[in-house]
C-alpha cells in the first residue's frame, strides 16, 4: 500500500469522525504524494476530496476553485464517470451555498453524462439529489417524481428508501395510475 493511499485512508476517517482540518491536512499530504509519484489522476482527486472538506467548512468558494480543477483535469482526460462525478459534488456544494440553479445545472450536466455511460446507480443518486433540492426549493411535485425515477435506478434501498418509493407508487395509483416516468423519458427542467 503507497504512503500516498495510506494519507489519503487517514483523510476519508477524519472526514466522517468530522475532524475536518486532520482531513484536509491528510488530503493535502495525500495530493502531494499522488502528484509525487506521478498519479496526477488521484492528485485531482484529492483537490475533491479538500473541496469536501472546505464544503463541510462553509468555505465555499475554495471548495468550488478546487473541484473546478479536478473537473478541468478529468474533462482534459476524457474521463466521463469522474467528470460526472466532481458535477454532483460541486452540485452539492453550490446547494449547501443556496445557489440551487448552479445546484440544478451541475447536477443534470452529472446525470446526463452517468446515465449515457450506463452508470444506474450513481445517476440514480444524482437524480435522488436533484428531487431532495427541488422539494427543499419549493417544487414539490417535479422533486417527488425526479425522487422516484432515481429510487427507480438504485437496485439497493435504504429502509427509508423502500417506504418513500411504495408511498409514491401509492400517490400514482391515486392520482391516475400512469406508470412511473422511466429514467429514458427523464427530460428535468426547473418549474417556471
Amino acid at each position: 500500500m503507497s504512503k500516498a493511499f495510506e494519507l489519503q485512508q487517514e483523510g476519508i476517517q477524519f472526514f466522517q469522525q468530522r475532524e475536518y482540518e486532520a482531513a484536509a491536512q491528510r488530503f493535502l499530504q495525500a495530493r502531494e504524494a499522488y502528484e509525487a509519484a506521478g498519479e496526477q489522476d488521484m492528485a485531482a482527486e484529492m483537490r475533491v476530496n479538500l473541496g469536501l472538506v472546505h464544503r463541510a467548512l462553509g468555505e465555499y468558494d475554495r471548495s468550488i476553485a478546487l473541484m473546478h480543477e479536478a473537473l478541468e483535469y478529468f474533462s482534459e482526460l476524457n474521463d466521463e464517470k469522474r467528470a460526472a462525478q466532481v458535477l454532483g459534488n460541486l452540485g452539492g456544494v453550490y446547494a449547501a451555498q443556496g445557489d440551487t440553479e448552479q445546484a440544478l445545472t451541475c447536477y443534470r450536466q452529472a446525470a446526463d453524462i452517468l446515465k449515457a455511460l450506463g452508470e444506474e446507480a450513481l445517476y440514480g443518486q444524482t437524480l435522488l439529489a436533484m428531487g431532495d433540492l427541488q422539494v427543499r426549493s419549493g417544487q414539490v411535485m417535479s422533486g417527488a417524481a425526479l425522487y422516484e425515477v432515481g429510487l427507480d435506478s438504485l437496485d439497493n434501498l435504504s429502509g427509508t428508501q423502500k417506504i418513500l418509493k411504495g408511498l409514491l407508487g401509492i400517490k400514482r395509483r391515486l392520482v391516475g395510475g400512469a406508470p412511473a416516468p422511466s429514467a429514458a423519458d427523464d427530460e428535468t427542467k426547473p418549474d417556471e
